[in-house]
């Protein structure tokens, strides 16, 4: 019995078709059918039923299905164990990064450069998506690591956090607008915004929920005329006049430079909160631990910044 003849079984049955099973491996696939075959000598017994359209175990072949995913898994175990101790690593990566991200700070292509030139034999796969999508890929094992947006303060079931970004949400506007025309002004009620139109990033985004929690409390659902997943477009779409747009605080020559003002917004003050994510039992294969390990030492824990 060999162990690739127990992988081309365990394929046949998730394809249930030998076709199809053998594309997958990349084998042809009477090839495929021989090792089964030989198995099913060795055995005594078959595993497969053929005669229907689709590939189904027999009653001995349901039996086997447990113990042969077994040997798998331990001679997966055994290699990750090896390649931990040995420093070698090779597999794939997944990792989800939220609309905007960059615009924060992000250096993720240096820092995945690096790690790709320390260990070639890993693949990373990069994706750009919501945070509510990434957080659920998280748990569902579908992302190793991801950097998403929190839509508020507390823990998430089945999620580690690591907080690399605390900052005050601000309201940008051109500097013609109504809205700064109390002299002195510096902030304004979130109420002030109900009337208006709203500039934001997409649903699902961190920074979405945050704002229509808020609006939620303060009695009112937010107009949203435009959004857009980078942060830049919003600022420029405020600029020039179309609405108000909400967010990250901007240092004030940066808000100059873009042609606008901003108020701080209280009752209730809202904060953009970005994080480092991963399964709360850790990611497990040592490619992706190493990595997470690497992410957490470039983007450390974050000091909140005073609204």
């Amino acid at each position: 019995m060999e162990l690739r003849q127990l992988k081309y079984f365990l394929t046949v049955v998730e394809e249930a078709n030998f076709t199809r099973a053998a594309a997958r491996l990349h084998l042809a696939q009477p090839g495929v059918s021989a090792q089964i075959r030989q198995l099913e000598r060795e055995l005594g017994q078959t595993l497969l039923d053929r005669t229907g359209g689709t590939v189904t175990t027999t009653a001995v072949g349901e039996a086997v299905l447990p113990y042969a995913r077994a040997a798998l898994a331990a001679v997966e175990g055994l290699r990750q164990t090896v390649d931990e101790f040995t420093g070698l690593m090779r597999g794939q990566v997944t990792i989800g990064l939220v609309s905007g991200a960059v615009a924060d700070g992000f250096e993720v292509a240096s820092v995945l450069a690096d790690f790709h030139e320390d260990h070639p034999q890993v693949e990373i796969a990069l994706t750009e998506d919501t945070s509510e999508r990434m957080l659920a890929g998280l748990r569902l094992g579908e992302l190793d690591l991801a950097v998403v947006g929190l839509a508020g303060q507390g823990p998430l079931p089945g999620v580690d956090l690591q907080v690399v970004v605390d900052t005050p949400l601000v309201a940008a506007m051109a500097p013609d607008d109504p809205l700064l025309a109390s002299a002195g002004r510096a902030a304004l009620p979130l109420r002030a915004l109900a009337d208006r139109s709203l500039i934001s990033l997409p649903r699902g985004t961190g920074l979405r929920a945050v704002l229509e929690h808020a609006c939620e409390q303060a009695g009112f659902e937010p107009r949203i005329a435009f959004e857009g997943a980078a942060p830049k477009l919003l600022a420029r779409l405020a600029a020039r006049g179309l609405g108000v747009a909400v967010l990250p605080e901007l240092p004030p020559e940066e808000a100059a430079a873009l042609g606008l003002r901003t108020l701080a917004v209280t009752d209730p003050a809202l904060r953009g909160r970005v994080a480092l994510a991963w399964p709360a039992d850790g990611p497990a294969a040592p490619a992706a631990k190493a990595l997470l390990a690497r992410m957490r030492q470039a983007f450390p824990p974050a000091r909140s910044t005073p609204a």
